[in-house]
């Protein structure tokens, strides 16, 4: 046992050696810190605390031209090739699902939908398929329906609980409808325009002979439950309307005058080419004031260094209250920037070429998906995501939102309007990459 006055005097000893000692603190830890490479001064890096994000390449291992033996879920050292039987042609189509790369993680839905795997509803004069929540669960605010008319068809007089807006894939379609108010309006609509009914508006759709083959055309509604086969059909409706109602209606004493009405509906059938230069009749309410088609097709794109974009929103066809889109190009090799939409999801629409698409969903949850003429992509509403042109031809698609107004965040332009040490703090970039972000949206990336 050591004596009470032997301990004091070696703790005074002890502590006269610590204050004597150098500091192992601010000093050292600052010394530390230098000794990791940097670019600037003005943040600690981020592999203080999370390590760097990889930057080993997760380009697409394949594409639809590729040779039947080439798909293998095998990327680098991860998985195996598989051993049972295989849908190839899945496997060309979609190459980032079956061999994902590398940043992708966790689960974000499904949100490519090919309209090739719709079911057709075919009817003497035309067709029609859609795309709604029944097949594709994740697109809530928006479906979707491809209808093809032959000359001279007509998709019979009818009205939505919803809005319709329409883009002309080929041919021209004319169009007619009365407002509430009595005002009627005619209109030729030809490929790349545009039409929009709002909801409960009566109208039709009839193929005009411009094109041999009829038209095509694609139409959004702005609900995701909505079903084509829920829509309000004239001949539907005259059908169960006793017969003797619909002469006290029309104030017609001929009983034989409504005994040919069709005993079912219609929906599309074939008819006589309309003319050019139909006129729809003299109404005394006059005509309807704002338009129901907007002549995209003739709309100056914006040019950009990887391709162009046409936004179009009720700033500019006033009576689009509730869908806005953007028609888009990407040249082979570029990409449709780094963006998100703040508070509306996106409904796009292949129309020619290939891309690929990541969408970010946060709390690490990221997928990408491939993309071909005739699939649908869906983003809900805030999550990041690119399209980018994987294909060797130009790659063109619509971006449509359940919006009166177009609106997009671009990543290039936040940072670059971000103060530069806090993007250094996050990022660790260097000056000069600072001083290359774009403070006005780049939209297409060359």
């Amino acid at each position: 046992m050591i004596p009470v006055r032997s301990s004091l005097i070696l703790f005074a000893a002890l502590s006269k050696l610590g204050a004597t000692a150098p500091a192992a603190s601010s000093a050292s830890i600052t010394e530390s810190a230098s000794a990791i490479p940097s670019s600037t001064d003005s943040a600690v890096l981020p592999v203080t605390t999370v390590p760097f994000a990889s930057t080993d390449p997760n380009e697409i291992l394949w594409d639809i031209d590729s040779p039947d033996s080439v798909p293998s879920p095998v990327r680098g050292s991860l998985g195996a090739p598989i051993l049972g039987p295989d849908n190839i042609p899945l496997d060309l189509e979609n190459a980032d699902l079956f061999a994902p790369p590398t940043s992708d993680n966790g689960d974000t839905g499904n949100s490519k939908w090919p309209f090739a795997l719709s079911h057709n509803r075919l009817q003497t004069g035309g067709w029609a398929r859609q795309e709604n929540i029944e097949v594709m669960p994740i697109a809530t605010a928006m479906a979707s329906v491809d209808m093809r008319l032959e000359a001279g068809a007509i998709r019979e007089l009818h009205w939505h609980k919803t809005s319709e807006w329409a883009y002309v894939l080929k041919g021209t379609s004319q169009i007619t409808a009365v407002d509430t108010e009595g005002r009627n309006f005619i209109a030729n609509v030809g490929a790349g325009d545009l039409w929009y009914f709002p909801p409960g508006i009566p109208h039709s759709i009839q193929a005009t002979a411009d094109d041999p083959e009829g038209t095509e055309f694609l139409l959004i509604f702005d609900d995701g439950a909505f079903s084509e086969d829920s829509t309000f059909l004239l001949t539907d409706w005259l059908a169960h309307v006793p017969a003797e109602v619909i002469s006290k209606n029309f104030q017609v004493n001929n009983s034989e005058a409504f005994a040919h009405i069709p005993d079912k509906e219609l929906y599309i059938f074939p008819s006589i080419v309309p003319p050019d230069d139909q006129q729809a009749p003299s109404s005394p309410q006059g005509t309807i004031p704002q338009s129901f088609m907007f002549p995209l097709s003739t709309f100056n794109a914006t040019q950009l260094s990887g391709g162009s974009v046409k936004i179009v929103d009720s700033t500019i066809f006033p009576v689009s209250t509730t869908i806005a889109a953007a028609e888009v190009t990407v040249e082979p090799g570029a990409m449709r920037e780094l963006h998100w939409h703040p508070t509306m999801d996106e409904w796009s629409f292949f129309i020619e070429g290939t891309g690929r698409v990541t969408v970010f969903a946060s709390q690490s949850n990221a997928r990408t998906f491939n993309y071909q003429a005739g699939d649908i992509g869906y983003v809900p509403a805030a999550m990041g995501h690119y399209v980018e042109n994987i294909g060797n031809t130009t790659l063109r698609f619509l971006e449509i939102f359940n919006s009166d107004r177009f609106q997009d965040i671009s990543l290039n332009q936040w940072l670059a309007l971000t103060p530069p040490s806090l993007v250094k703090a996050h990022l660790n970039l260097d000056d000069e990459t600072i001083a290359q972000l774009s403070k006005t949206k780049p939209i297409v990336i060359g």
